[in-house]
């Protein structure tokens, strides 16, 4: 055996134990990928995610900033092995049911958890937040046009033409947005009085009362920002999207311990509380990481 092959074969057994060493050393050690969206919310949500895991003794890889279509394959493919997603989502784009409108929040859950576990998904805890679409109003507004959306269409109805709605252009055209929810709430509107704009635009545009009432995101941080008053949707009318993580079975079954310490999300967060959050990365342009941590801390749900 001449000295070259011997070279060789030396080298090949370098790295064969070092393989060998980095696999059984990784052998005790748990491990996972968490995916988050690429908007504030699922930043500050990945984050969570990925500081309760680490307190609880998990090594954690985190991919955020992805598309919703990207992040989902992620988890099917396993590339990801948890995100936080929404019911609404996962029910019209990724089960393809969007011509099926199920807007009791329970319901959709449980069909949405059922159909999804066909693909290997488990869905945990269902939360509060629900970050659908709605109509909000300056707060100081409240006294006169009403605090919910029945109340509005009584002052719409009774002061024809008066109010200005703003309103991006998807809401504005699918057949279940902006003049379907006229249609159910029995507000008589004129084409005239709507005005379609980027959604991030219908806030400084109430603001500065170019608008009177403005389509926005149920959580989204800017209503706290802007001081507006999400009107209550009493008849159910806007489609359920309803915060829960997702995990692929293989994973949970794996680490069943996962369900039990995500719990804090749907203990702890609602509306109103991931408002705040979202708004103080948005508006204070705070660090989500941080956002995330600090409220941790201030639960007490991390050491």
């Amino acid at each position: 055996m001449n000295r070259k092959t011997l070279l060789i074969l030396a080298i090949v057994v370098i790295l064969a134990a070092l393989i060998w060493g980095l696999s059984g050393r990784n052998d005790g050690e748990k491990t996972l990928t968490v995916g988050a969206k690429n908007f504030t919310e699922q930043y500050i949500l990945g984050h969570i995610i990925s500081y309760l895991l680490q307190d609880a003794g998990f090594r954690v890889n985190e991919q955020f900033g992805t598309g919703s279509t990207v992040t989902r394959e992620g988890l099917v493919t396993g590339q990801t092995d948890l995100y936080p997603e929404y019911t609404g989502t996962a029910w019209a784009v990724y089960l393809s049911h969007s011509d099926v409108v199920i807007n009791d929040p329970v319901e959709l859950f449980n069909r949405v958890k059922e159909e999804d576990l066909n693909n290997g998904i488990i869905w945990l805890d269902r939360t509060p937040v629900d970050n659908t679409y709605a109509l909000a109003i300056k707060s100081d507004c409240i006294d006169e046009y009403g605090a919910s959306l029945s109340e509005l269409a009584e002052y719409n109805n009774a002061h024809p033409g008066e109010l200005i709605f703003g309103t991006d252009q998807e809401f504005y055209e699918r057949a279940d947005g902006f003049w379907e929810m006229a249609e159910v709430y029995g507000m008589k509107i004129d084409r005239s009085q709507v005005k379609m704009m980027d959604v991030g635009l219908t806030f400084e545009s109430i603001n500065r009362g170019q608008i009177d009432v403005a389509m926005v995101f149920a959580t989204d941080g800017k209503l706290r920002e802007y001081n507006l008053a999400v009107l209550e949707d009493d008849k159910q009318f806007f489609p359920v999207y309803n915060l829960a993580v997702t995990v692929r079975k293989e994973v949970l079954d794996k680490y069943p311990e996962i369900e039990e310490i995500l719990r804090p999300l749907s203990q702890h967060l609602d509306n109103e509380t991931m408002q705040a959050l979202n708004y103080e990365v948005d508006a204070n342009e705070i660090p989500a990481d941080r956002v995330a941590r600090e409220f941790l801390l201030e639960k007490g749900l991390i050491d």
